[in-house]
């Protein structure tokens, strides 16, 4: 049985604390398994990943937001959109008045390599 150093890890209260496991976790990343350090490594990979996760959360956007942003970063207008329909059922996608459909869902997700959950 391997015996292993005291963990010296503290909480990860802002980008500073980040900084200071980043570079510990870089220093740790690779080793085996069965070395002393490994429960150390696994320690901070848990910290960091809370950490970002709460404080450099995502935003949540709708399927409609989404399928704007889409647009507009694309170049499009409305009427380019034809896996949706006519530009008026676009529009009305857009403005809040109408659901996208399964089957638009999917022509969009294979236009722009989505999954479907993101338009959904």
């Amino acid at each position: 049985m391997t015996t292993s150093a005291p963990i010296l890890i503290r909480p990860i209260k802002n980008d500073d604390d980040l900084a200071v496991a980043l570079a510990r976790f870089d220093e740790l990343f690779g080793i085996p398994d069965d070395h002393p350090d490994h429960d150390e490594y696994l320690i901070l990979a848990d910290l960091i990943a809370a950490y970002e996760h709460r404080a450099h959360r995502l935003p949540t956007i709708t399927g409609r937001e989404l399928l704007a942003y889409l647009i507009e970063i694309n170049g499009l207008t409305q009427g380019q959109v034809p896996e949706i329909g006519a530009q008026s059922v676009v529009s009305a996608v857009l403005s809040g008045k109408r659901q996208l459909n399964l089957r638009q869902v999917r022509a969009l997700c294979q236009r722009f390599k989505l999954s479907p959950e993101a338009l959904v």
